[in-house]
């Protein structure tokens, strides 16, 4: 039993939440480390203030609380803003690699699934653990850790957070390991390309969104950012009336993904106009949106309860285990040759690592690696970016809600 409780409020959480984020990025600039493998600013500063609870609560018998009100609305804002960079039209820039791309990360995180829903159900555990080192950490990160996470724990796993927070950030070290050797193995063995490293890769780095590169004044700047507030809200608005009529129907959903799809129609809708394309400020919403999940990761990491790995640290490392291994099996010998057996084939496949096991970041750092070695690839900047920022959070989001309806 223990002594003593801490509980923080909703201020004091965020507070601890921006100190963790603060303290990642001062470290960021510091540790070549965290730089070489993609690791969050908030991912770093936050296992270290979790580390600290954990000393207070293990040492002093203090356990500290955290209020997940301001945590809860940053996850709502972020995910909104993922929905507003799905962008039908640009799936005629990737041609057919992005389609078959596209398939291949759908069939990847359906296999991330079952392999560690199989592994738990193995080892006499709950299939909601299987599913919390599942797609949900790997394919998803930590920002879909962070969401599907009250969702397991409601369901009845306990230390739900922990686990795929744990989870997400070992895919985040994994995939930078993985991705970049696999490319270089798969263009090596097959003879695709001399080595040189004469190309500076980083040119073909672009984001998804266009924006212009005109001067803001200050008040031009703040009503932009006030609009692309005002729209995120709107579409978080209406995806909780989706929300709650999805619930009528008995599907399990996580709390944001009536936003998401809310924000995917309203981007698609305003598409249809130039003019009303702009008023939507898609640049600013994306600001937003990344703001949010870098506050939403400080206060997610940093609220950690590590104690409640203890027990469950080797089944865990175990079906991590295995995930890195079908990983490296599945980009060898189902993605590469699906791909062509090309040189772009072999580079996408490094990417694939990346956000198969971590984030999109980690996959833009692979294909660098692969490209400086040898040559710059250009469709593979162009179709990860897009899978990235587009497809992979709401097929991820999609399989999950499945898989979550199967087992429940």
């Amino acid at each position: 039993m223990l002594e003593k409780l801490l509980s923080l409020d909703a201020y004091a959480s965020a507070g601890v939440g921006v100190a963790a984020l603060a303290l990642g990025m001062f470290l960021t600039r510091k540790i070549s480390f965290l730089k070489r493998f993609c690791i969050p600013a908030p991912v770093s500063g936050g296992l270290l203030v979790s580390l600290f609870t954990l000393l207070l609560y293990s040492v002093f018998g203090v356990e500290c609380r955290f209020d997940s009100m301001v945590k809860d609305l940053c996850m709502m804002l972020f995910f909104t803003s993922v929905g507003f960079q799905s962008d039908i039209k640009v799936l005629r820039k990737g041609g057919k690699p992005l389609l078959v791309m596209i398939g291949l990360v759908a069939a990847l995180i359906v296999a991330q699934n079952l392999i560690s829903v199989g592994i738990a159900r193995g080892l006499g555990l709950s299939p909601l653990f299987g599913m919390a080192a599942g797609s949900i950490p790997m394919s998803g990160g930590h920002g879909t850790s962070g969401g599907f996470s009250p969702l397991l724990e409601e369901q009845g796993l306990t230390g739900a957070s922990s686990i795929t927070m744990a989870a997400a950030t070992f895919g985040l070290v994994a995939g930078s390991l993985l991705g970049g050797p696999l490319g270089e193995v798969l263009i090596r063995r097959n003879r695709l390309s001399e080595q040189s490293g004469s190309v500076d890769v980083m040119t073909g780095l672009e984001t998804t969104e266009s924006r212009a590169q005109r001067p803001l004044t200050a008040e031009k700047s703040f009503r932009a950012y006030l609009q692309g507030v005002c729209v995120l809200v709107l579409a978080m608005a209406l995806g909780t009336g989706l929300s709650r009529l999805l619930a009528l129907t008995g599907i399990t959903v996580p709390t944001y993904f009536g936003a998401l799809l809310a924000a995917c129609v309203l981007r698609n809708l305003f598409g249809l106009s130039p003019r009303w394309e702009k008023e939507l400020c898609l640049g600013e919403v994306v600001s937003v949106g990344d703001i949010c999940l870098q506050l939403f990761l400080g206060m997610a990491m940093a609220s950690l309860r590590l104690w409640e790995l203890a027990s469950l640290a080797l089944p865990l490392t175990l079906i991590l285990l295995a995930q890195v291994a079908f990983m490296a099996l599945y980009g060898t010998f189902v993605a590469f040759p699906l791909l062509g057996r090309t040189y772009d084939g072999a580079v996408l496949v490094s990417g694939l690592c990346g956000f198969g096991l971590g984030a999109t970041p980690n996959a833009m750092a692979n294909m660098s690696a692969v490209c400086y070695k040898y040559r710059y690839a250009a469709a593979p900047f162009i179709i990860v970016p897009i899978i990235g920022a587009m497809f992979v959070d709401i097929i991820n989001t999609g399989v999950i809600t499945l898989f979550l309806n199967l087992i429940h």
